[in-house]
């Protein structure tokens, strides 16, 4: 019954993980780029904002980008104050001006500091000290025990490290989640599947080395929890932080390296063929 299944999944991955994925879904946003910085910015964007019809998600991500001129990163970094009243009618649903301004306040505080968002995810010393330099907040809320799950350590911190900056929208919080208040942290894990994952499909990225692949959890949305309870994957009741887990825990019984390329085969079942 597991090798069938498995089976199953893998031709269903192999059906989903290809170029032609990518047009009717957010990932489209970051593959309007080459640059790692834009890739990162509008991924972590078209993440965020990833709830609703796939078509307005993909819409208000376009319209972003035009707000920011086509180059997401030279606006993060270069952009001057009058700059930003043009986001200032930025809305889809619950995410407003407020949250877009935030937004481009924490990309241009870890882009002075880093290269790369990969390591807005990695606990470091330097990290720690540009923190504590910016924030009496930094460590409200942060998650230093020790998890089975490394990403669940990545995800805790990063809520910590993005809200450092003094006076952050409290209202921005419900945008970012983490492990910590119980939740999937779809979006996040979404976020990450597209810049760790490595393969030669062209959908997902590839551009982080820090995160292993096989550290990844799935993105634990409704077609990915209704598929996999039919498919007898989840037994948990609710959907929670932990129902993330074990669904994880099975497909890694699967590709140990790899379980959360099917994310692909549960979604693709879920929302192409409305298994």
């Amino acid at each position: 019954m597991i090798e069938n299944l498995k089976a199953f999944l893998d031709s269903k991955v192999a059906q989903y993980n290809r170029p032609d994925f990518i047009k009717n879904d957010p990932v489209s946003i970051p593959h309007l780029f080459a640059r790692k910085q834009d890739i990162e910015i509008m991924g972590f964007w078209a993440a965020t904002l990833a709830w609703g019809q796939r078509v307005t998600i993909i819409n208000k991500c376009k319209e972003l980008n035009s707000l920011m001129d086509g180059a997401p990163y030279d606006f993060v970094i270069n952009h001057e104050e009058p700059d930003l009243k043009k986001l200032l009618h930025f809305k889809h649903r619950t995410f407003n001006d407020v949250d877009t301004l935030y937004f481009i306040s924490f990309f241009r505080h870890h882009y002075s500091h880093f290269d790369s968002l990969e390591d807005a995810f990695i606990p470091s010393q330097k990290k720690e000290g540009v923190m504590l330099r910016h924030s009496k907040h930094a460590h409200k809320g942060h998650n230093t025990d020790v998890s089975s799950e490394p990403v669940e350590n990545y995800l805790n911190y990063f809520r910590s490290y993005f809200f450092s900056l003094p006076d952050y929208p409290h209202r921005t919080k419900k945008h970012v989640s983490s492990p910590s208040q119980k939740s999937t942290c779809k979006r996040l894990n979404m976020f990450l599947r597209w810049m760790v994952r490595k393969d030669n499909c062209g959908v997902d990225f590839g551009i982080w080395s820090k995160i292993k692949p096989s550290d990844l959890i799935m993105p634990c949305d409704l077609h990915v929890d209704r598929v996999a309870r039919k498919l007898k994957l989840i037994d948990r009741k609710q959907t929670d932080w932990q129902t993330a887990i074990e669904l994880t825990g099975r497909l890694r019984e699967f590709d140990p390296q790899d379980p959360v390329k099917y994310d692909f085969a549960l979604f693709g079942l879920g929302i192409e063929e409305k298994f």
